[in-house]
């Protein structure tokens, strides 16, 4: 059990508490604007637990933000406590990787039962973060707050894709459940495989009102929902902790390591 009062005082949520879809929505919305999608312990070598009481520490009282399995968990457990029934699911990212690479099982996501209408959710996907479940419904185009979306149905799977310039695929999965201890080694995977890209640079990604922001090392880029794009190179580790504490709301104070890490990004760029 997750101290529901906490996490919703996090997200600034005040609404009902039944059972609905308007309630996910509602939810979904309040993380996905709230709570950024950020890999800064696995970057500098911090544990990531998995487990509630732990991400609640860090993501709800300590006001940081995670990665998929942290935000997902945390998301889908506040759910599950509503009375919601919530399957989780993994999914294989297609975001940003060639079309002829197949990538390994990676991401969380919920599929969600509301009256017999199933619905996927994900508030961990960092620049194409759900802002709002979509209906597991094939070729249909489906807007969010922050932007439209589809499912393609691809013999026992679905691709998830969003509307850019034109369709860009986001991840693909099929319906099997997953559960804690797929999660939990996954994630520690993540953290210590060498290659892992989420040791390789910092992210941190947030949808907003009307835009998406998004930091890699030190290129902070701003994404208009009416397609204009801002892009900033950040010179100085001053300007990425700004950055990060006034765009993102991170409490960057309370992580030691990281102005040495923020030093050598800005010294490999210079």
């Amino acid at each position: 059990m997750m101290d529901l009062d906490a996490y919703f005082a996090r997200i600034g949520y005040d609404g009902a508490r039944t059972p609905t879809l308007a309630i996910i929505a509602a939810i979904q919305l309040a993380h996905a604007h709230t709570i950024p999608f950020e890999n800064l312990d696995p970057y500098l070598h911090r544990p990531v637990s998995v487990a509630v009481p732990d991400i609640e520490q860090k993501l709800v009282k300590g006001r940081r933000g995670g990665w998929c399995y942290e935000q997902n968990m945390l998301f889908s457990t506040a759910l599950r406590q509503l009375g919601f029934n919530v399957r989780w699911l993994m999914a294989r990212v297609m975001w940003g990787a060639p079309p002829d690479v197949l990538t390994s099982r990676s991401h969380m996501l919920s599929l969600i039962d509301v009256d017999g209408t199933p619905m996927i959710a994900d508030v961990g996907f960092g620049g194409a973060t759900l802002t709002a479940p979509l209906r597991l419904e094939p070729d249909v185009e489906q807007p969010t707050p922050n932007d439209v979306f589809r499912f393609i149905h691809d013999r026992d799977t679905f691709v998830m894709q969003m509307k850019l310039r034109e369709w860009a695929p986001v991840y693909r999965f099929d319906l099997s459940e997953h559960y804690f201890a797929d999660f939990e080694a996954r994630s520690w995977y993540l953290s210590h495989y060498p290659r892992s890209h989420f040791l390789q640079n910092i992210m941190v990604a947030m949808p907003q009102p009307g835009r998406r922001i998004a930091l890699l090392d030190n290129h902070f880029t701003i994404h208009q929902s009416d397609g204009e794009t801002e892009r900033h190179v950040l010179t100085d580790v001053t300007s990425i902790r700004g950055v990060l504490r006034d765009e993102f709301k991170l409490p960057v104070d309370d992580i030691p390591e990281l102005d040495a890490a923020l030093e050598r990004i800005v010294s490999a760029a210079a």
